[in-house]
């Protein structure tokens, strides 16, 4: 507990605090992914990719509709990369060099140190694949590094396979803002989860020894699940 000259209780002293870096507009690169700075030259693959889904279930809970054509995903991509508050990345499979994803970071807050990871938008090929992992650590890995002390992921009450590939990944649920916005003429009640900078470095261990090479045999399958280096740490 932290007391202050007058008796009241006041949240821990930062006496060296100083804001987050920005984020460099550069690619990440992963063992099995790259995330690149979004570009409408990624249209095409992000296209072909979304288009192999047999419904639009994926894009349920997102503000946008799947897109129809090439032209309505190069209009998608080109919002997301005239959007000021967003620092977008494709996700490039490093076997194939395609794009097959796009994330994003949002409400970025360098000087409280706090970001969140959104805008989520995995297309059939990242499913069954380490691609999904792979890319967040990549994402946690930089915001931590640049100085973050909060990175949230929010997500669509709803949407437990979203709260459920945060929790996977060490996000810590945090409580439901109830009625926050409306989305697709629907209610949407906002669940939010969140990694700090305290939590981060067993966090990144265990990521860290799941996505390793020794981990997956030469197949593709994983030896341990990534609770098991939860549980070894």
């Amino acid at each position: 507990m932290n007391i202050n000259q007058y008796g009241q209780q006041v949240g821990v002293a930062l006496p060296d605090w100083q804001p987050a870096r920005p984020f460099p507009r550069g690619s990440l690169t992963g063992r099995y992914c790259t995330l690149e700075p979004l570009d409408p030259q990624h249209s095409d693959a992000l296209f072909q990719a979304f288009s192999l889904a047999e419904d639009d279930r994926d894009w349920t809970w997102l503000g946008a509709q799947k897109p129809a054509s090439l032209s309505e995903t190069i209009a998608w991509v080109t919002h997301k990369c005239l959007d000021q508050g967003l620092v977008s990345y494709a996700v490039v499979d490093n076997s194939t060099q395609h794009a097959v994803g796009a994330v994003c970071f949002a409400n970025i807050d360098a000087v409280n140190g706090a970001c969140e990871i959104g805008h989520v938008t995995w297309s059939p090929l990242m499913k069954r694949t380490v691609f999904g992992t792979d890319a967040l650590f990549l994402l946690l890995t930089q915001a931590f590094s640049l100085g973050y002390r909060r990175v949230a992921w929010r997500c669509d009450s709803t949407n437990l396979a979203s709260r459920r590939a945060a929790e996977r990944i060490g996000f810590t649920f945090e409580g439901c803002f109830r009625q926050a916005m409306t989305r697709k003429q629907r209610n949407r009640d906002t669940d939010w989860l969140s990694i700090i900078d305290g939590e981060w470095p067993a966090i990144e261990a265990a990521l860290s020894g799941w996505l390793s090479a020794a981990n997956f045999t030469a197949d593709g399958q994983q030896r341990l699940p990534l609770s098991a280096f939860f549980k070894n740490g």
